[in-house]
């Protein structure tokens, strides 16, 4: 329980953001699987709006600036990857 008003609101303010940064951090998992389970080489603008949204949360600060190039440079590798078949 929050003895001041000042910490009261820092109290609401973590719990609006703690929502925020999850529901973004979802969709980037969500995003992240539909482009890893299809088997086959993912398709360019899938790729690209995954890369958008790992910038913003980035820039956001929801995740880290490293993780967020560890990511994209992965995304990239899958990218130009030849298929196994081919």
């Amino acid at each position: 329980m929050a003895n001041t008003k000042s910490a009261s609101k820092r109290a609401r303010q973590t719990t609006v953001r703690s929502l925020r940064n999850r529901s973004v951090l979802t969709r980037l998992r969500k995003m992240q699987k539909g482009i890893s389970s299809t088997g086959a080489q993912p398709e360019a603008n899938s790729v690209r709006a995954m890369i958008s949204a790992i910038d913003k949360a980035a820039k956001r600060g929801i995740i880290h600036k490293n993780a967020a190039n560890r990511r994209k440079a992965r995304l990239n590798r899958s990218l130009i990857a030849k298929p196994a078949g081919g």
